[in-house]
Parts: C-alpha cells; sequence; structure tokens
C-alpha cells in the first residue's frame, strides 16, 4: 500500500494501545476514518482511500486493535465493544484536530461503528456502513432460524483454542478460504491479495485477537446496550451499502431501522457479495462519492 494516493503507516497510541494506522491525504478540510472487519485488515480499504483523498479528506485507516502489527492485548475482555469504541474514540482526537469526522466502516469495523454513532461518543458528520446490521436488528435476527444457520460462525468461536487452531492449518488456508467462499466475484482477491491476510493471521497472538472480538461479543454485556427497547436513535446521516448475496448476513437485515437511524440511505447491490468495498470497488465508489456530495 506504498503510494502517494494511499498514504503510509504510522503507529498511534489510542486507549492504551499501539494502532498500526494507514494515514493518506494529510491536511485534507475533513476526516475520514476506515474501520476493517474480520479477518481483514487495512488493506481493504485499498480502493476507498484514494478516492476519500481525491474528495478532500484526510484518511485515517487503523489495523484494529489485534491485527497487523497493532497491540494484541491477551485477555477474552480486551475486546469487549467499550473498549473497541474507545480505541476510535481516541484515534479520532488525535486526528481530527476540529474537523468533521466521516466515520466508514465494515463487518466488525461496523459493529463498532454503530455502537459509536448510537453512543453518540465523538461527534461525526457522517457514518457509511457496509454489509453489518445494527446491533439491535442483528441480535433480532439471530432470534430466527435462517440467521442462526449463516451465523453457526459465532458459535463455533466461543470455543476455547480450537477455533484458533484450525485457522492457522496449512498457513492459515481457512482465512483465504474465507474470502473466496463469500465472494460472487473473486477477481480482487488473487492470491498475493489472500495471502496478505493469511500473513497477517499468522502473526503470533493474531488469531486469537480476531476470535476474541466474538467471543467478547457473546460473553460480555455491552452489546446489550444496543438493543431496540435500550438505543437512543441515531441522527447522524447514515449510509448503507449492502452486498444482497451475503452468504453469512441475510438481506433482511437491511429492513427494520424505524427507530434505530433517523437518516438512513440504504443501498443494495445485486450480485455482490459480504467483501462489498473490495469485490464491487467501482459501485461502491460510485455510490460513496454520490452519497458524501450531498
Amino acid at each position: 500500500m506504498a503510494s502517494e494516493t494511499l498514504g503510509g503507516m504510522v503507529f498511534v497510541e489510542a486507549n492504551g494501545q499501539r494502532l498500526e494506522t494507514l494515514v493518506a491525504g494529510t491536511g485534507g478540510a475533513k476526516l475520514a476514518v476506515l474501520l476493517h472487519g474480520f479477518p481483514e485488515s487495512n488493506h481493504s480499504w485499498r480502493f476507498q482511500i484514494p478516492l476519500l483523498v481525491k474528495l478532500g479528506y484526510e484518511v485515517w485507516a487503523p489495523n484494529l486493535r489485534g491485527y497487523g502489527q497493532s497491540a494484541k492485548p491477551p485477555h477474552m475482555r480486551d475486546y469487549a465493544i467499550e473498549h473497541l469504541m474507545e480505541d476510535v474514540a481516541q484515534l479520532i482526537d488525535q486526528a481530527s484536530n476540529g474537523r468533521p469526522v466521516t466515520l466508514i466502516a465494515h463487518d466488525w469495523g461496523a459493529i463498532i461503528a454503530w455502537a459509536f454513532a448510537a453512543s453518540s461518543l465523538r461527534p461525526l458528520e457522517r457514518l457509511v456502513i457496509l454489509n453489518v446490521p445494527h446491533p439491535a436488528r442483528m441480535a433480532e435476527g439471530l432470534r430466527t432460524w435462517q440467521q442462526i444457520k449463516k451465523s453457526w460462525y459465532i458459535f463455533f468461536f466461543q470455543l476455547p483454542w480450537l477455533p484458533e487452531k484450525l485457522l492457522a492449518a496449512a498457513g492459515a488456508k481457512a482465512i483465504g478460504r474465507a474470502f473466496s467462499a463469500l465472494a460472487m466475484d473473486q477477481t480482487n482477491f488473487g492470491p498475493e491479495i489472500l495471502q496478505i491476510y493469511r500473513d497477517n493471521a499468522l502473526i503470533p497472538g493474531a488469531l486469537t485477537a480476531m476470535v476474541n472480538y466474538y467471543r467478547a461479543a457473546a460473553q460480555t454485556p455491552g452489546l446489550a446496550n444496543f438493543s431496540r427497547d435500550k438505543v437512543t436513535p441515531i441522527r447522524v446521516p447514515t449510509l448503507m451499502i449492502w452486498g444482497e448475496e451475503d452468504l453469512a448476513l441475510g438481506v433482511e437485515l437491511t429492513d427494520g431501522y424505524e427507530g434505530l437511524v433517523e437518516d438512513l440511505t440504504l443501498i443494495r447491490l445485486k450480485g455482490v457479495g459480504h467483501w462489498v468495498q473490495q469485490e464491487a470497488p467501482q459501485a461502491v465508489n460510485q455510490h460513496l462519492r454520490a452519497w458524501l456530495a450531498q
């Protein structure tokens, strides 16, 4: 990811964690913070970073705690949602310098972003979510057999040590297969891209950290605070882009946002899977550009 438009890596101390962060477009009038998902890294934003820089944003794309060369705290509770949100809050504190902030997030990054916006932890100008429902809708979805079948891996990840062992086998082959299995169009997931994610997963402590996101979600109470009866509606203008062929999350999870988000724009992309911003970057960037210009 070394080019003028893709910026360079720096290490940022936030919430007691050393976060490896890609910074691009230094000096932009607005700030965009990009949060990746599992089992990705900030490399998953390689198609969006040049666009955002051209649109006048300074971009900060951290490797979340546990990923890449970022800190990997050892305990399951270190990955509870309140800690993940505070990482983002303190990253914004260092990056914003009073500039308007747009938070753009996918998968686990999007879970953090939903919770962050619902908590009003820091002011946001805009929120962009890719292929993950609001935590309240996810909780509701997990009451249906249809979504439980899709989310089998969440329950598997609650086991000790075994998920890490299987994910690491054969040079983290299963990590590469996660992309090829869920992508409808594998054009942007060649061997060199999959190797980046496989290598990141094999960094000591990384797989346990990645799986601990799921363990903490199930075994700590934080996400329960975002159920429909407890949550404050998000007032930040929100764009949700969703690949309709997501095999892990049902498209019905894009419905039912009354009382959760006051200003929601939903874009559904046909024939696109879970890794939407990597699989269909031209479509995602087109909608992102148009919505940010409004």
